[in-house]
């Protein structure tokens, strides 16, 4: 993994380890926003994986009905159609 894309994921990890376990759970999909946030910078780079991480934490809402949503194998910015678990 290049240093870029570690260094993005270093503040997610803060919030999952230091800022997330103080406020009720509030995320409406699996995985949670912060883990699909890894995933994707690991899986698509820094540019992609950050772009795909906040559209994913835009579309998390309490007007979505959220559920499985994983880390798609190509880029998009939209909510997985079909999910395979």
């Amino acid at each position: 993994m290049k240093i870029f894309s570690k260094l993005l994921i270093l503040p997610v990890k803060f919030y999952q380890k230091g800022i997330s376990p103080l406020l009720p759970p509030s995320c409406r999909y699996y995985p949670t926003c912060s883990t699909y946030m890894i995933q994707a910078i690991e899986k698509h780079g820094a540019l992609l994986g950050l772009l795909m991480g906040c559209a994913r934490i835009l579309r998390c809402n309490p007007f979505v009905r959220g559920g499985y949503d994983p880390v798609p194998d190509h880029f998009r910015l939209r909510r997985n159609k079909n999910p395979k678990k």
